[in-house]
């Protein structure tokens, strides 16, 4: 009997020793790593290769639960229920200010924890309801005609490089331990139409135009210790981007030493074999995509690994690797810790557009609005005695959210916006007037009769999300979302024509649009003309904000507006020559950078200590910038460099600073950059960043250099000779 309690005693004892012995991958004393890999030795191979896709199923008896991968943030956490909705990410490239932008992210993360927790306290694990957001989209916009270019920061490499480190470090947090949420940069690399081929297509870049222009931005955020990078549908220089040695082996890994995981774009290893055609089968495509980089699969290729161990196309110990990099992010991200572990796990849904949230979009969407004409009729006085407004997109929830987007119960269209600025016994009216991109079917027309009678006309012009945007999205466009059509919908050109017959009262347009767009009509036949973008859920009273006064315009174009695609090489050519403001030579219609203000500014010389500079050394350039006009206004000062020298086919002008500066009318305020080594650097033949001997002219203006931008109003920019030697 003793024997028998004895052995009861022990083995209760030892029941008791399992209980209170925490598993090493769920405790949180322990190493990272220790922890990745003592979860890895407890699954089987086909349990491996299900936590390597983006809907992770559960493992109840190792107490993991289910995790959806797949989140997205472009703008605001998007598809997953109430959401503060900034404006769209070219809008907010447009603000020139990567602190605004951090100050965004910032909010957007605050709202996906929020979100998570709820989630969590619930046991929903849902799609668009986690903590990795693949996002921002660091593509350069080289072409007009892509209708995702929307999605980027524009088509500049370093207003890209900063725009996109804001953003990423917004979203990741600052804690020293745990992740707020991941943000991912995507897509890598060399990716930008045409959509409706990018399954198939193979983009050709020199080693020059790489590391000059489709690189740069995925570095710098991979030094801000970006979580994750997506590589894109297409391939590059012949081989499909999930499976490019170069760009995921050579340059990620091998010289960038980055340390995240690498998710495919969604069913892009299918791609392998049904549009690249470099395999036979899924077993192959997945294999491949592991042994070249990949660790997470969006799609549903990569249960063929199970079969790929078995037939020798990758081993065990592999698949083992690209998980142990994988879970390190959702160990990261505090998912195995217990309640209360991280700093974020006590967000709750107060924050989810808070009346904060809501100022901040607001802000941001009326430091995004660029002022593209005005001939002295903005800002309009609000208590006139009767405005009418018109135009396909007025009342257009659509003409505020562009893609990517989250959804909100409070979204204020221009129509309402303008509505709830104008005074009490002021009258205000409203007719659509025209459709979309088509004539109207009824040839009774009482709205350009009424818009006559007016004492201004707004009428809200421009394309939505219908017409650009990605391949299944959107569903009016006859291109994949594409825009291969250059121009505005004609129909709304007439619209505007009818509006101005005999109408000498103001017209002010409104457009709305996420890429460049031909509006030589537009231009011409308005008063004024204001780029409102998709600016969001507070789009409406921003540009109210804007037409009646309350704060003056400040945006600048992140990309140019060429004045057809007559100047521009084929959609499918990926050299860079031609294209941009970096390489383009024809004089544009609204030059990179460009952007009017109620203010005028006028910027005095460009001082430096010295104009002979050594090779290894920074310096200052300076100027004085005075606000001439009547309103208080704030202006992006921004600095480019030119290589007068060089014989390496540089960039004509580059971005290499901006600052925003705000000044009442009158005053004047000192602006300086510095000016470093690396900022002299031009790129030769073999990609090598060098510094030549010789002269370097420097601007300091209101745009990049252009004659165009004196035309349209823009300040003469202060200009620098250096010599380096």
């Amino acid at each position: 009997m003793k024997k028998i309690v004895c052995l009861f005693g022990i083995l209760s004892m030892g029941t008791l020793c399992m209980a209170q012995t925490k598993a090493t991958y769920l405790d949180p004393a322990q190493p990272l790593e220790k922890r990745v890999n003592n979860l890895i030795s407890q699954l089987t191979l086909e349990e491996k290769v299900q936590q390597l896709i983006y809907n992770s199923p559960a493992i109840d008896r190792l107490k993991i639960p289910a995790y959806n991968w797949w989140n997205e943030a472009l703008h605001g956490v998007g598809r997953s229920g109430a959401a503060t909705v900034f404006p769209q990410a070219i809008g907010m490239s447009a603000t020139f200010d990567d602190d605004l932008l951090y100050r965004v992210s910032t909010a957007i993360s605050d709202e996906a924890r929020a979100m998570y927790n709820a989630s969590i306290a619930k046991g929903y694990h849902q799609q668009y309801a986690g903590l990795t957001f693949w996002t921002p989209n660091i593509n350069i916009f080289r072409d007009p005609r892509w209708g995702r270019g929307q999605e980027t920061y524009g088509e500049d490499p370093y207003l890209t490089s900063r725009m996109g480190v804001a953003f990423v470090k917004g979203l990741q947090g600052n804690d020293p331990r745990y992740l707020k949420v991941a943000a991912c940069a995507k897509h890598f690399a060399v990716h930008s139409g045409p959509e409706k081929l990018r399954h198939e297509f193979n983009a050709v870049a020199s080693i020059k135009d790489l590391r000059e222009t489709y690189l740069p931005a995925f570095k710098a955020l991979v030094d801000a210790k970006v979580e994750a990078v997506m590589c894109a549908y297409n391939r590059t220089n012949t081989e499909p981007c999930c499976a490019n040695t170069f760009l995921l082996q050579d340059v990620l890994r091998d010289e960038w030493k980055f340390k995240g995981h690498v998710v495919s774009d969604c069913w892009a290893i299918t791609d392998f074999y049904e549009g690249h055609k470099v395999v036979a089968n899924s077993a192959q495509a997945s294999a491949l995509a592991v042994k070249r980089g990949v660790n997470l699969n969006c799609g549903n290729e990569f249960p063929a690994l199970v079969d790929a161990v078995k037939q020798n196309l990758i081993t065990e110990k592999e698949i083992d690797s690209s998980l142990a990099i994988l879970l390190r992010t959702r160990f990261k991200l505090g998912m195995f810790d217990p309640k209360g572990s991280t700093p974020y796990d006590k967000l709750s849904p107060d924050v989810i557009n808070s009346a904060d949230h809501r100022k901040l979009a607001r802000e941001v969407a009326q430091k995004s609005i660029v002022l593209l004409k005005n001939n002295g009729v903005l800002p309009l006085r609000n208590d006139l005695s009767l405005y009418y407004v018109t135009g396909p997109n007025a009342a257009s929830v659509d003409a505020l959210m562009g893609n990517y987007y989250g959804v909100n119960p409070q979204m204020v269209t221009i129509l309402e916006g303008l509505t709830g600025a104008i005074k009490p016994g002021s009258q205000l009216q409203y007719k659509p007037g025209c459709l979309l991109d088509r004539d109207n079917v009824n040839p009774i027309d009482w709205t350009t009769s009424d818009a006559k009678k007016a004492d201004a006309t707004i009428v809200v012009l421009g394309i939505t999300g219908l017409l650009e945007g990605e391949e299944g999205e959107s569903i009016a466009s006859p291109n994949a979302g594409d825009r291969l059509d250059y121009n505005i919908p004609q129909n709304q050109i007439r619209f505007l024509q009818t509006l101005r017959k005999d109408n000498k009262k103001p017209i002010i347009a409104v457009v709305t649009g996420g890429s460049p767009m031909n509006l030589a009509d537009i231009h011409e036949l308005a008063d004024a003309v204001l780029l409102a973008w998709y600016p969001g859920e507070e789009g409406g009273n921003a540009v109210a904000d804007v037409v009646f006064g309350k704060v003056s315009p400040s945006g600048k174009l992140p990309v140019t507006f060429p004045k057809s695609l007559d100047q521009l090489p084929a959609y499918e050519n990926y050299s860079m020559q031609g294209r941009t403001y970096r390489f383009m030579k024809a004089e544009p219609m609204y030059p990179f950078g460009f952007g009017l203000s109620y203010g005028r500014f006028e910027y005095g010389p460009a001082k430096t200590a010295t104009t002979t500079i050594s090779k290894k050394q920074s310096f200052t350039v300076t100027t004085t910038l005075t606000n001439k006009g009547k309103a208080e206004s704030e202006e992006v000062v921004q600095l480019y460099i030119t290589d007068v020298d060089t014989k390496e086919n540089a960039p004509i002008y580059a971005l290499k600073g901006f600052k925003r500066a705000k000044l009442a009318a009158g005053a004047s305020k000192e602006v300086s950059f510095t000016v470093t080594p690396e900022m002299l650097s031009v790129v030769n033949e073999k990609g090598e960043s060098v510094i030549d001997n010789g002269h370097y002219k420097l601007y300091i203006g209101s745009a990049s250099p252009s004659a165009r931008n004196i035309e349209l109003g823009g300040s003469k920019p202060a200009e620098l000779v250096v010599t380096v030697k």
